[in-house]
């Protein structure tokens, strides 16, 4: 799987004092995080939970696990953190993590931050939110357009880092060559509509950091109430050339040949019979000067 392009952005907003979001761009590791606990702790735990994604090795593991582990290991950071420093009790982060790999783009993720794909003239949130009001929708007891002006809706019912251990979806989305991947916070979801993204997107999917300035400055202007960050990455067309193929030897037609090791037994045999004549012809004109 090629990457074709990617960007990262993000933004104070409006409203905030200070950005308690943070993001990956280290190809072909991508996330979002949003963090939360107020004071200084919300920045601490994203900014600790993306240190831990560049920073980590996972070993031999990839795929959906691979993911997991990471996301995993950033819960227990930062857990460990807000158990030993007062200041940072009891916080915690969203997190989207996007891992390209040879056969898809592999999708980890705890929270309400989103990933969206873009393909065909098409948007598709690929993510749930693990939110209050998700939950509510899912149960029929408020609807769409109720959850996007309800007053918990920034409410979340998992993160990273609250608990000892967390539970992580993580999955695989078969890519194509012209897919654009998004990872953004609810910072840009709250304030900007899944179509504005897509018209977006088309508008400067071959400019994707204008794509990802572009989102920003549309949060804002819809109320910027949050702190923006918009990740995006494009899928390029299969490297299909053979690195590893020899190029053909060339040889000049008039220069001698070394012996072939897999000569067949007939040319095997002509050769014999030559080397014999010769042979016979040398041991012939021996005896003829002797004779004189």
């Amino acid at each position: 799987m090629n990457l074709a392009a990617y960007s990262g952005a993000t933004d104070t907003g409006r409203k905030r004092r200070r950005n308690e979001d943070a993001y990956v761009v280290a190809p072909p590791l991508f996330a979002v995080a949003d963090g939360m606990g107020g004071a200084q702790a919300g920045e601490i735990a994203s900014k600790l939970a993306a240190t831990v994604l560049e920073d980590t090795d996972s070993g031999s593991l990839s795929g959906p696990e691979r993911v997991a582990s990471l996301i995993q290991e950033a819960n227990r950071r930062v857990h460990e953190r807000s158990n030993t420093d007062p200041a940072t009790s009891g916080m915690g982060t969203t997190m989207t993590v996007a891992l390209v790999e040879s056969d898809g783009v592999v999708i980890g993720h705890v929270g309400d931050s989103r990933a969206y794909l873009v393909r065909d003239g098409g948007i598709e949130q690929i993510t749930e939110d693990h939110s209050l009001v998700n939950e509510l929708v899912k149960t029929g007891r408020l609807s769409s357009g109720e959850a996007e002006t309800h007053p918990q809706r920034s409410v979340i019912t998992r993160a990273v880092g609250t608990d000892p251990d967390v539970d992580v979806d993580s999955f695989i989305v078969d890519a194509r060559a012209g897919d654009v991947f998004l990872l953004c916070s609810d910072g840009l979801t709250d304030m900007v509509s899944d179509d504005e993204i897509l018209a977006a997107v088309q508008e400067h999917r071959n400019d994707l950091k204008r794509l990802t300035k572009a989102l920003v400055s549309a949060a804002n202007r819809g109320g910027g109430e949050d702190n923006i960050t918009v990740v995006a990455f494009a899928i390029g067309e299969e490297d299909t050339s053979d690195d590893t193929a020899e190029m053909p030897a060339i040889t000049d037609a008039n220069a001698p040949q070394a012996p072939n090791a897999e000569t067949s037994p007939a040319a095997r045999a002509r050769l014999v019979l030559t080397m014999l004549g010769l042979l016979v012809v040398a041991v012939a004109l021996l005896v003829w000067g002797l004779l004189r």
